[in-house]
């Protein structure tokens, strides 16, 4: 299997688990309707778990741009091979929206919440404050960032804490489930470019009964805080190296 190839299957897995809790949660008549945060969050991290198992063998599971970008700015991945990444992760994010779309075909058009049905696909703030929100996405990314490099230093698995590196993506799960419990009431907790501008795209080009629209006027702010937070995560941890 190609990288590139891994990283789409790999996105793509990652947003079909991840917007798929959402859409258990939040759409009329789903088994799963009304369950909550805490099943929100809890699906998010399971699906980061089972995408970098999945593939990180093979491309090293990046599944974010912002890791692919901040892996780079310290000189842990090469920029020749960031574009690639990059499309790839944007082209899997939203094959795995449109399976949603199909996962959950009869109940778009039961549900009257046109922002439920945006929810599902890609995140909003609590409330609407553009410096506030962005800020929130850096800080939670540059968590992500540094928390998967922790991870995925051989010194703290092996010599620290006597861990096999195999268990290494359900570090990475927890680190998900954790930011999106204590940093994700603000945002949604985005910490990912091609995870929210991927579905969303799939949610304006989608035949959602009853959609409204796509927000775009927000969807810079997941994708920007998200890059920031990624290089700055990146560097702090390079800092204490």
């Amino acid at each position: 299997m190609s990288t590139f190839l891994a990283e789409l299957i790999g996105t793509a897995m990652l947003v079909l688990l991840g917007d798929g809790v959402v859409a258990n949660v939040l759409l009329t008549k789903s088994k799963g309707q009304n369950a909550g945060w805490i099943v929100i969050t809890t699906g998010w991290a399971l699906a980061v778990t089972f995408a970098v198992y999945a593939v990180g063998s093979v491309s090293g599971a990046h599944l974010n741009p912002a890791v692919t970008i901040g892996l780079a700015a310290i000189g842990k991945f090469s920029w020749s091979l960031v574009p690639a990444y990059l499309i790839a992760q944007m082209v899997g994010a939203v094959i795995g929206a449109i399976l949603v779309w199909l996962a959950y075909l009869p109940h778009w058009a039961v549900t009257e919440d046109k922002g439920a049905k945006l929810g599902v696909f890609c995140t909003a703030p609590a409330i609407r404050n553009t410096t506030a929100n962005l800020i929130t996405e850096i800080i939670g990314t540059a968590v992500l960032m540094f928390g998967v490099l922790a991870v995925a230093s051989s010194v703290s698995l092996d010599a620290k804490f006597g861990w096999d590196k195999s268990f290494g993506p359900c570090l990475v799960g927890v680190i998900v489930w954790a930011i999106g419990l204590s940093l994700g009431g603000s945002t949604g907790y985005a910490i990912n470019p091609a995870r929210d501008l991927g579905p969303r795209i799939a949610h304006a080009v989608l035949p959602i009964a009853g959609k409204g629209g796509s927000d775009w006027g927000y969807a810079w702010i997941p994708v920007v805080g998200p890059i920031i937070g990624g290089v700055v995560g990146a560097a702090i941890y390079k800092l204490i190296q």
